[in-house]
């Protein structure tokens, strides 16, 4: 989409075919240096669009296996990265007492969806039945036949989360960051809340987790561009749990700026242009509470913003939801309330000082009344 005071296109997202005709022929005219897609819904658009004007960049194939959890899944297995078993189901299993394969616990997934959406625990078969007919009714609306009757259904895997921030350029990895979870992900429903750097794992295990990642980047094929990608730890080593061929979302982007000295938008703008930028070190500490939608409703107020901000190493409070719009926790939601920002000289400090802050935020939740024929949630 482009603005009334911007040069730019209108591309219609919702049509592949004519949005790869318009860009073909806009690049025909201006010429582009590189093509980046922001999110998932233009990562395989951008890819198509590089490959048909000649810029090395990552291919159309190796950016959809990325986007697709079961393609993703064949190709870590086929190449022997460390990833959950799992097994492609009709969601029309729900109607029937389904044993999945890699037996219980297991986990519930949409084949395309991110952020967790969709994403469901089970402990045994009548939890299974639900969480299918639940994600069953997330996914219904995707265009693509087997991304709206398909889930994904793949063995639990214990451990602490971490994730990986990283940019590819001629195959190669570079890891941009890495960020500690402190809270523990067991289900029913995996809403990320904390992220902490520098990571508490010890510089070998860093290093064993950059070459998890380097190898799976290789079983999908990408050898350019930002990678963003989720790691658990365990007695029985690393396991690669998701991995995006785009940046991580929403505000936890500022991160990064500690970390390398430049904002994500230079480090994505400089390897996409292919130039390299000198690294700036920096010891401090920073993290980010991505706060939760735990209640579906509509929103009324905040309260405890003001206290919150006064907490020592607290650099910023955004609430980027608006007072009278609709919640929806997960999984059927795909947003958070907002973000939490702290920095300081030690990661422990920074975390407890994220925690303190969101103990004093109260989040006032009206109920919501749909209109006739509308579902409630």
């Amino acid at each position: 989409m482009s603005s009334p005071d911007a040069a730019g296109i209108e591309i219609p997202l919702d049509d592949g075919k004519r949005a790869l005709t318009l860009l073909d022929e806009y690049a025909a005219d201006k010429g582009f240096s590189a093509v980046i897609g922001t999110d998932d819904s233009t990562l395989v658009l951008a890819a198509a669009l590089a490959e048909n004007i000649g810029l090395l960049q990552n291919s159309p194939d190796s950016v959809n296996i990325a986007r697709r959890k079961d393609m993703s899944r064949q190709a870590l297995q086929s190449a022997g990265v460390p990833s959950p078993d799992f097994q492609l189901a009709d969601v029309k299993c729900a109607d029937s007492q389904f044993e999945p394969e890699s037996g219980f616990p297991c986990v519930v997934k949409p084949l395309a969806l991110a952020g967790s959406r969709g994403v469901i625990r089970a402990d045994n078969p009548i939890q299974l039945q639900d969480a299918i007919r639940r994600t069953a009714y997330i996914i219904s609306e995707e265009t693509d036949a087997l991304e709206s009757d398909h889930v994904l259904i793949e063995g639990f895997i214990s451990g602490n989360e971490y994730a990986l921030e990283g940019m590819l350029q001629g195959g190669e990895l570079e890891m941009l960051a890495l960020f500690d979870k402190p809270d523990q992900l067991d289900g029913p429903f995996f809403e990320e809340t904390y992220y902490i750097m520098p990571s508490s794992l010890s510089a070998d295990v860093q290093s064993q987790m950059a070459d998890t990642v380097q190898k799976a980047c290789q079983a999908f094929g990408l050898v350019s561009g930002p990678v963003h990608a989720e790691c658990r730890v365990n007695d029985e080593g690393i396991w690669l749990i998701e991995l995006a061929a785009r940046t991580i979302g929403g505000l936890c982007s500022r991160l990064l700026t500690f970390g390398t000295g430049y904002t994500l938008e230079q480090l994505v703008l400089a390897n996409a242009s292919g130039m390299t930028l000198p690294r700036q070190n920096n010891d401090k500490a920073a993290g980010v509470l991505m706060l939760p939608i735990r209640e579906s409703g509509v929103l009324r107020r905040v309260e405890g913003v003001l206290k919150a901000e006064k907490v020592e190493f607290i650099d910023e409070i955004q609430i980027t939801i608006r007072e009278g719009n609709r919640l929806v926790a997960l999984p059927e939601g795909s947003s958070y309330l907002g973000f939490v920002f702290a920095s300081g000289l030690d990661a422990r400090r920074v975390e407890s000082a994220l925690r303190e802050a969101h103990d004093h935020l109260n989040v006032v939740i009206a109920p919501f009344w749909p209109v006739a024929g509308q579902p409630l949630q």
